[in-house]
């Protein structure tokens, strides 16, 4: 009997490997008499689906009891936000190059998804960020991340400059290419490639990672689940603040950045034979032990 009665549908924009895989899983999932929904922006890659419901990410939260998502990890830190609302698990099918997120291959996607649609799954808890743009005491953007918050120089080629306080205490001013507030999620994306630490997922905790600082002392930094970070741009600088390298806004100089974490979180669904430091051994290629090889 299938564990998952209703299972949503989510594709990589403009991919055609994509959209051969969609179709694929859409034809099994239908053999197993699952309702298929599928986004309206994956239906128009597609060029519709058979028997699938074209729905909005809104129905989809509503109705669905897992989503898949096919394509690379951008693909699931869109679908992650947007999703983060609804208590929709996902699982991830790469079609990209790393895949830390997606961690089942489309050469096995059917038989995974068959062992997961008998109940042979793990669920994992992932934390998001939230962020909001303060000027003037007013609330001038917020949005949440998966990965991480970043202030950065945008397209001035310049350094910024910017206040750092952690939970109302002053920790330093920095001049640097700016600054990276990474979930664990995160630690594995931008944040390792500036030098930060890896951070298992069951952590609650988040890391600072400064970027290319003016001054070789400024290391990164692990917070707790309940910090409040806030970063304030020093003027005349101005910076570009990025959610999951997706979403951007343009602060000024004066802008309060605030980050925490957020009451919202995703659920991810594994394969029942999913490890994390197996991904992590793949992925950065580090060695097998002998006993393994």
């Amino acid at each position: 009997m299938n564990e998952f009665r209703t299972v949503a549908l989510v594709g990589k924009y403009q991919s055609a490997e994509a959209a051969e895989a969609l179709r694929r899983l859409a034809a099994f999932l239908q053999q197993r008499e699952v309702t298929v929904l599928v986004d309206d922006e994956t239906a128009l890659l597609v060029g519709g689906i058979d028997g699938a419901k074209v729905s909005s990410f809104e129905q989809i939260g509503e109705h669905a009891e897992l989503a898949v998502v096919v394509g690379g990890d951008g693909t699931m830190l869109s679908a992650a936000r947007r999703l983060c609302a609804y208590p929709v698990p996902m699982l991830g099918i790469n079609q990209g190059r790393l895949g830390f997120l997606t961690d089942v291959g489309r050469g096995e996607m059917l038989d995974r998804l068959g062992e997961i649609l008998d109940g042979k799954y793990l669920r994992e808890r992932r934390v998001l960020l939230e962020a909001e743009v303060l000027r003037d005491g007013r609330s001038v953007f917020n949005s949440v991340a998966l990965n991480d918050v970043v202030i950065s120089r945008g397209e001035v080629g310049r350094m910024i400059e910017f206040e750092l306080v952690v939970d109302g205490e002053y920790i330093y001013s920095q001049r640097s290419d700016g600054m990276i507030v990474a979930t664990p999620t995160g630690s594995t994306a931008y944040a390792l490639s500036a030098n930060g630490p890896l951070l298992h997922p069951r952590l609650a905790g988040m890391v600072l990672v400064p970027l290319c600082p003016h001054g070789l002392t400024y290391r990164p930094i692990a917070l707790s689940h309940d910090s409040i970070v806030e970063l304030t741009v020093v003027a005349p600088h101005d910076a570009r603040i990025h959610y999951d390298g997706q979403t951007l806004f343009d602060a000024h100089g004066g802008d309060i950045v605030r980050v925490r974490r957020s009451f919202q979180s995703i659920t991810l669904i594994h394969p029942g034979n999913y490890s994390y430091f197996a991904v992590l051994r793949e992925k950065l290629n580090w060695s097998a032990s002998p006993r393994l090889s």
